[in-house]
C-alpha cells in the first residue's frame, strides 16, 4: 500500500458489489462547480482494488456524491451495494479489458478511474527474486497502465474524465526494507505526469495521491511478515508527524477531491496525504 504500504488490499484485482441499475456517463458542464453531496452525480466511477481499504472507502465516498461506482476487484462479491461488483485482474490484460467492455455494456460509459490495486513487498534489493520483482511491477505499475489504457476511449467521451493512481511516499522517501514496494510506486508518480501530459489536450486529468501508511487490512497483512507485528506497527503510528497512520477515509477524500470536476484545473499533480512524512521534521518529544 502507499507509503509504501497505502495501497489497498486486493491487489491484483477488483471487486464490486450489488448491481445497481444502469446510469449515463458524463454530467453537464453545470455541474463543474458543485460541491455538494450529488456533485458526481450522472458519472460513472471505476475503483479497481475496490473491495477493501483505500478503494473501498474511495468507492462509498464517490457513490455518496452521486457517482454511480463499479468495483474492480478479485473479490467483488465483498463490495457492498450500492456499489457495483465486477471481477477484474488487473495483471491480466484480457481481464481488464473484459471488465472495462462490461462497463460499457452496463452503463454506456466511463467517466472516472481509480487505480488503487497494488500488491506490497518487504526486503532490500538482496531479499527478493526475480519472480517477485516481475510480480509487483506487473500489478502496482503496469496494472495501472492497462486500466488506464483500456478505459481511455470511453473517458476520451466524457466531458469530465478523471484518472486518479493511488501512489505512495515511497516514490519520494527512502522508506527501510521497501526497495521494490517504493520502485514501483517510484514509476507510478512518473507514470502520472507522463499520462497528464499525452492526455490533457484530450480532456482527460490524471493526477495521483501519495498516502502514508495507512490503517487497512493490507498494513495488517503485511505487519504479520514481521517478527515482532506489534513494534512494527507502533513504528509506523510513529512515522507520520501526527502520530498515527492515515486512516482510508482521509486518503478517499483526497481522491474524490482529484475526481471531481470541481478540479477541472487539477492535472499532473501528486498530492500527499502523508500525516506530514514527507516534508515535516518534528523534534522528538
Amino acid at each position: 500500500m502507499s507509503t509504501t504500504e497505502s495501497t489497498p488490499a486486493g491487489a491484483a484485482g477488483a471487486t464490486g458489489a450489488t448491481d445497481p441499475s444502469s446510469g449515463t456517463g458524463s454530467a453537464s458542464p453545470s455541474d463543474s462547480s458543485s460541491t455538494t453531496p450529488g456533485e458526481l452525480t450522472g458519472l460513472v466511477a471505476a475503483v479497481t482494488g475496490g473491495a477493501s481499504g483505500i478503494g473501498l472507502a474511495t468507492a462509498q465516498l464517490l457513490a455518496s456524491r452521486g457517482a454511480q461506482v463499479v468495483v474492480l476487484d478479485l473479490n467483488p462479491q465483498d463490495a457492498p451495494a450500492p456499489l457495483v461488483g465486477i471481477a477484474c485482474n488487473v495483471g491480466d490484460r484480457a481481464s481488464v479489458t473484459d471488465a472495462i467492455r462490461e462497463i460499457e455494456s452496463r452503463f454506456g460509459a466511463l467517466d472516472i478511474v481509480v487505480n488503487n490495486a497494488g500488491i506490497s513487498a518487504i526486503g532490500t534489493v538482496e531479499d527478493n527474486d526475480d519472480d517477485e520483482w516481475a510480480g509487483v511491477l506487473n500489478v502496482n505499475v503496469v496494472g495501472m497502465a492497462r486500466v488506464s489504457a483500456a478505459a481511455l476511449p470511453l473517458l476520451r467521451a466524457s466531458s469530465h474524465a478523471a484518472i486518479v493512481n493511488v501512489c505512495s511516499i515511497a516514490a519520494l522517501n527512502g522508506m527501510p526494507q521497501r526497495a521494490l514496494y517504493g520502485a514501483t510506486k517510484g514509476a507510478v508518480l512518473a507514470l502520472t505526469f507522463a499520462m497528464a501530459t499525452d492526455h490533457v489536450r484530450e480532456g482527460v486529468r490524471v493526477n495521483c495521491v501519495s498516502p502514508g501508511t495507512v490503517a487497512t487490512p493490507f498494513v495488517d497483512r503485511m505487519l504479520q511478515n514481521f517478527p515482532d507485528p506489534v513494534a512494527e506497527r507502533k513504528a509506523l503510528d510513529e512515522r507520520q508527524a501526527i502520530g498515527r497512520m492515515v486512516s482510508p477515509e482521509e486518503v478517499a477524500h483526497a481522491i474524490a477531491y482529484l475526481a471531481s470536476p470541481a478540479a477541472a484545473s487539477t492535472t499532473g499533480t501528486a498530492l500527499d496525504v502523508d500525516g506530514g512524512v514527507t516534508h515535516l521534521r518534528v523534534r522528538p518529544r
